[in-house]
């Protein structure tokens, strides 16, 4: 049988496999737990990631801030691996465990919002890729990409490799391009500047530095909170890639390994560049001043693209379980043109607030399919049915508990208490 673009087996015919609700065959699947690890270790690291570790400074002190990244990182990277087990042990993708958890008529709301919430973050990645060009360019060629030209082309340019990378074969990205080459030196970046920045911070002294108290404007639930927000973000895409792996285990061990060790160390930078900051300092532009920023900083940039291929992929994925007339592939390529035009046109800084909110409706979500699926349930145990009505319920219910702690008890975080009531309420009420 021949192969789709996207490593999943081709239908026979065009619209008749829908291949994003269907069990992939246990022949297509190929990640070992190497390879979970390396691709999460990958999606870990990110300016956006350092940029959120930045936030935990000066609200808290380097050694309460430090706890917070690490409690949070085993709990969010934790609930990550486990959703990979899932997606491992039945084969489904994202959408397919939604279907299984919600019923196939109420999934298809779920669904939606994550397309949404897809889009955006890529657009917003491809607006992050286009902002550290312009830094760079202005950084090592005294450039000013600025005006119309100077945004445009930073932005095909990006928009043009998403778009190459998209047209290629999902699981020889991972083998082969991210495994083989782009991890090496993605490690070798963040090694450099941890020694840029860990030297100075040792000659200031590692006493002084670890003594450093925060102003108290954050609590350490809260900045747990932070913390867990990064892998919680990725719930919605990971199935679609552990279903590609040979056994569950190997999905759970590698992606918690691989994603807990780049969140903790990208935190962790973006709390000592804080540190050694100016007030009001731009993270990027503190990078680029470091001896041999440019070339590393360059090279985290570069890998920031398999962030916005992992959204679009995983878009073209969900977009593909509710039109499977259009293949995957043709999906992502036609995804990518959209987001592309949408950085160039939509105020993405401003709009990062709202994906932060959009992407709280999945924490409650997941809640849900964990509590339904991931406790030795799989995809032929689980009856499909049209709307699993206490399933909706509860996952509603706790879009509302998660806004509400939010606003009214920020202190005590909303993202586990969430977890916690979805969860034990979906394992209760699950189909015998």
């Amino acid at each position: 049988m021949a192969s789709s673009p996207t490593g999943t087996p081709a239908a026979t015919s065009a619209g008749s496999t829908n291949e994003a609700l269907s069990s992939l065959p246990a022949s297509a699947r190929v990640f070992s737990w190497h390879e979970h690890a390396s691709l999460w270790f990958s999606l870990g690291v990110g300016l956006l990631v350092m940029q959120m570790g930045a936030y935990l400074v000066p609200a808290l002190g380097t050694h309460d801030a430090l706890l917070a990244i690490v409690l949070g990182t085993a709990i969010g990277a934790g609930l990550l691996a486990w959703t990979a087990k899932l997606g491992a042990d039945t084969g489904l993708t994202s959408a397919g465990l939604m279907h299984q958890a919600y019923g196939s008529t109420f999934a298809r709301l779920p669904v939606l919002l994550n397309i949404a919430q897809l889009i955006g973050w890529t657009t917003f990645e491809l607006v992050i890729m286009r902002d550290g060009t312009q830094a760079i360019a202005q950084q090592s060629m005294g450039l000013a990409l600025d005006g119309f030209w100077g945004t445009l082309l930073p932005t095909l340019l990006w928009g043009g490799v998403l778009a190459l990378l998209l047209s290629g074969s999902m699981t020889q990205l991972v083998r082969k391009i991210i495994g083989r080459y782009g991890l090496p030196l993605v490690i070798a970046s963040l090694l450099w500047l941890t020694w840029q920045f860990g030297s100075r911070v040792l000659a200031g002294g590692m006493g002084t530095f670890m003594s450093r108290t925060g102003d108290g404007s954050m609590g350490m639930l809260s900045a747990m909170d932070l913390v867990i927000a990064m892998p919680i973000s990725w719930l919605p895409l990971v199935a679609d890639y552990a279903r590609f792996g040979k056994s569950g285990r190997g999905a759970f061990g590698g992606t918690w390994v691989g994603y807990a060790v780049a969140n903790v160390w990208c935190y962790a930078l973006g709390v000592m560049v804080a540190s050694l900051s100016e007030p009001g300092a731009a993270l990027v532009g503190t990078l680029l001043l470091a001896q041999g920023g440019l070339i590393a900083l360059s090279l985290i940039l570069v890998d920031e693209i398999d962030n916005a291929y992992g959204d679009v992929y995983s878009g073209a994925v969900s977009t593909h379980s509710l039109l499977p007339k259009i293949s995957v592939g043709t999906w992502g390529l036609a995804l990518a043109a959209l987001c592309t035009v949408l950085a160039l046109v939509l105020p993405m800084h401003d709009l990062e607030p709202f994906l932060l909110m959009l992407s709280s409706v999945f924490v409650p979500l997941y809640g849900v399919i964990l509590g339904r699926l991931g406790w030795g349930a799989n995809s032929a145990s689980v009856p499909t049915i049209k709307v699993d009505i206490p399933a909706a319920a509860i996952w509603l219910i706790g879009i509302v508990a998660f806004q509400s702690l939010s606003r009214l008890a920020p202190q005590w975080g909303a993202t586990l208490p969430t977890l916690l009531l979805t969860g034990v309420a979906a394992f209760a009420t699950r189909r015998k």
